[in-house]
């Protein structure tokens, strides 16, 4: 018959609760990091070699440089590429190493918001969701 199996029941749930994409939010999350990373880096790329691109609101309570904050981009955006080509694994170290890179992500495009609001605004919600999608799955199905 189709669909029955001669091994026990919970040799099938132990076997579905290892599958790294089963529920499919970490493959989810980590095409986000790979996609947000890429943007943070064109985002750096765009900082360092023409600072004129960016326009930076006057009074604004926090300032610093753009050359130097195009380099944090460029490097933290390199770090979330790789990260979430890891999730591919499936370790349970990419998830946690994840979560804290998309926190970075999202604090950075906060402290980006003077140059680039709406763009910034993109990113920290892409962030939020890597983040939710990392802390989602996978779980374990029952069986019924």
């Amino acid at each position: 018959m189709a669909g029955t199996s001669n091994e026990p029941r919970a040799a099938r749930t132990t076997a579905s609760k290892t599958h790294p994409f089963q529920t499919g939010w970490t493959a989810f999350a980590a095409v986000l990091m790979i996609f947000g990373g890429a943007m943070t880096i064109f985002q750096g790329i765009a900082a360092i070699a023409k600072d004129d691109v960016f326009v930076a609101t006057r009074n604004y309570v926090f300032q610093y440089s753009l050359t130097g904050w195009g380099w944090i981009h460029l490097i933290l955006g390199i770090v979330i590429v790789l990260a979430g080509c890891a999730l591919f694994t499936g370790a349970f170290w990419a998830r946690a190493v994840g979560v804290l890179l998309a926190g970075l992500g999202a604090l950075a495009n906060f402290l980006w918001l003077p140059h680039y609001p709406f763009w910034s605004i993109v990113l920290i919600a892409i962030d939020i969701f890597i983040i939710w999608a990392l802390c989602a799955g996978p779980r374990g199905r029952e069986e019924v």
